[in-house]
C-alpha cells in the first residue's frame, strides 16, 4: 500500500543523511565544519550582540498568511536592529512541505534557522545529526525563559536540537452565521451534531454540512471518539495502546459522520478544488460550518471566510463517553541546522522571535500559546494574551488529558501520501473497516519499531 512505500522512502532519506554526514567527516565539509565550530566560538566570545560583517543567513516556516504576515514584520524588526545580518525568508502552505525539508536535510541545503515538527527531531536527526546543540549558545538564547521539562521534550541524542515555540491543542470551531441561517445552535453534544446534519441538508441543501475534515483531522477526531470513550493514551511505551477491535470502532464512527450528512466525503472535499480546509470555497463562503483543529490555527481559518461570517470557538462536544478527551502537543520548534556557516547570527534571530520584547509582540500567539515565560509577560503587560488562540487553548487547557507520541505525527503516517491519508481516504470510498484497523495498527506498531524513543 502507499503508507508502506511512503515508510520505506523516509528510511532511504534517513540512509542518505547519515551518509551525507558521514562523507562531511572526511571530506571537504570536515574542514567547513570545523572553522564553524571555531566561528561560532570566536563569535560568542566577542559578545552575543556582535556581527564580524554582513551575514545572509536563511528562516524557513509553514503556515498561513497571518502568520506569514506577523514573521516578516518580525524578521523587518531584526533586520532594523541588526543591519549587519540580511534574512531571506522561505514560506509557504504546509502541503508538501515535510518532503522539502527532508530533501534539503539529506542535501545539505537546508535554510540556518528552521520552524519544524517536533517529532522530525526524531525522524530526521535521531542520532543529533542533522540540528545544533542550541545549549552552545546560552549566552545568545535565553533558555532560562523556557521549563525544563519542555525543553526535555526537544532534547534528542543528549542535545537540545530545538527550541519549543508553544504548546496547541485540538478544539472546535464553528461558522456560527450558518448555524443561525439554518435555525439551530453550534453543537454542544454528540446528539445536537449528529441531528444538525440532517437540519443542514433538509433547510439548506446538500452541499452544506456543519462539519468538514480531510484525512489527517479525521484521524485525530478519531482518537477525540476513542479517547472520550476508553480514557486511554493512543499509544504507549511504544506500541499502540487500543485493539483492532476498537480502531475498527473508531472507524466506523467516522464514517457514520458521512453517512448522517455531518461530513462530506474525502471525494466531494478533493472535488471542491482545494487540499486544506482554509483555501476550500465551501469553507470561505460558508457552505462548510465547523472544524477540530488545531488552536493555532484560529486566525487563518478566520481570516479565510468571506465577508462578515462571524466565527467562534465552541465548547467541546460531550456525550461520547465519560472521559475528558482534550488533546494538546509542542505545537512547533525552531532549530538550527547543522550546515548553517553562521549558527551564531542564527540564533540571535531565534531569541529575537521568542523573547525580544520587539520580536515577541510582533509574532505574538501566531505560532500558538506560548511556553516562554518572559514572552508570556510581555503579551500580558500588552494585553495581547486575548482573542481566538487564546480562547481556544483555554478549553483546552480545561480538558486537556492526553497528548501525541513523538512518532504520531511522522512522515509514513501522517503525510499526504501516508497511512492517514490512505486509510481515511479508503473508507471514506467504501474500503472495509475491518481491514483499514488492521492495516492502520500494523502500520503504526511499524513506525514506532522504526523509530525508539
Amino acid at each position: 500500500m502507499r503508507g508502506l512505500k511512503k515508510f520505506i522512502s523516509l528510511m532511504l532519506v534517513a540512509v542518505m543523511v547519515l551518509s551525507i554526514t558521514a562523507c562531511g567527516k572526511t571530506g571537504g565539509n570536515a574542514d567547513t565544519n570545523t572553522e564553524n565550530t571555531q566561528g561560532s566560538t570566536a563569535d560568542q566570545n566577542a559578545g552575543s550582540d556582535q556581527t564580524d560583517g554582513p551575514v545572509t543567513i536563511r528562516f524557513s516556516w509553514w503556515g498561513g498568511d497571518s502568520r506569514h504576515k506577523a514573521t516578516e514584520a518580525a524578521v523587518q524588526a531584526f533586520m532594523k536592529k541588526y543591519p549587519n545580518i540580511k534574512v531571506e525568508m522561505e514560506y509557504g502552505a504546509w502541503d508538501g512541505w515535510t518532503e522539502k525539508v527532508a530533501t534539503q536535510l539529506s542535501s545539505g541545503t537546508a535554510p540556518d534557522l528552521m520552524q519544524i515538527n517536533w517529532n522530525w527531531l526524531y525522524q530526521f536527526s535521531s542520532d543529533g545529526s542533522q540540528f545544533a546543540d542550541l545549549r552552545e549558545f546560552s549566552d545568545i538564547i535565553s533558555l532560562d525563559n523556557y521549563p525544563e521539562n519542555f525543553l526535555k521534550e526537544t532534547t534528542v541524542a543528549d542535545k537540545l536540537q530545538g527550541l519549543p515555540i508553544g504548546t496547541t491543542g485540538k478544539a472546535f470551531f464553528w461558522n456560527k452565521s450558518t448555524f443561525d441561517k439554518a435555525g439551530i445552535e453550534v453543537p454542544k453534544t454528540i446528539d445536537d451534531l449528529m441531528a444538525a446534519g440532517e437540519v443542514f441538508k433538509t433547510k439548506l441543501g446538500d452541499d452544506y454540512y456543519p462539519l468538514a475534515m480531510y484525512e489527517y483531522e479525521r484521524m485525530i477526531f478519531m482518537l477525540y471518539y476513542l479517547q472520550s470513550k476508553y480514557g486511554k493514551q493512543w499509544v504507549e511505551n511504544g506500541q499502540l495502546n487500543y485493539t483492532v477491535e476498537e480502531v475498527k470502532e473508531g472507524l466506523d464512527w467516522i464514517n457514520s459522520l458521512e453517512k448522517a450528512h455531518v461530513l462530506p466525503s474525502i471525494a466531494q472535499l478533493k472535488g471542491d478544488g482545494a487540499n486544506i480546509l482554509e483555501k476550500n470555497p465551501k469553507w470561505i463562503d460558508g457552505h462548510y460550518a465547523g472544524f477540530y483543529e488545531w488552536d493555532s490555527a484560529a486566525n487563518k481559518m478566520k481570516e479565510a471566510l468571506a465577508g462578515e461570517q462571524e466565527f467562534i470557538v465552541g465548547d467541546f462536544v460531550t456525550g461520547i463517553g465519560e472521559h475528558e478527551a482534550g488533546l494538546t502537543k509542542i505545537s512547533m520548534v525552531f532549530a538550527i541546522t547543522e550546515t548553517s556557516k553562521h549558527k551564531k547570527e542564527a540564533a540571535m534571530l531565534l531569541e529575537f522571535l521568542t523573547s525580544d520584547p520587539e520580536g515577541v509582540e510582533i509574532m505574538s500567539t501566531e505560532r500558538g500559546m506560548l511556553i516562554n515565560e518572559a514572552a508570556n509577560k510581555v503579551l500580558l503587560d500588552k494585553g495581547l494574551l486575548s482573542g481566538l488562540t487564546y480562547e481556544a487553548n483555554q478549553k483546552v487547557l480545561e480538558v486537556a488529558n492526553f497528548s501525541l507520541d513523538p512518532n504520531f505525527e511522522n512522515s509514513a503516517l501522517k503525510d499526504s501520501t501516508g497511512v492517514y491519508y490512505e486509510v481515511f481516504e479508503g473508507i471514506s470510498g467504501g474500503a472495509d473497516t475491518a481491514e483499514m484497523a488492521q492495516y492502520l495498527v500494523d502500520s503504526i506498531n511499524e513506525v514506532n519499531a522504526a523509530n525508539p524513543y
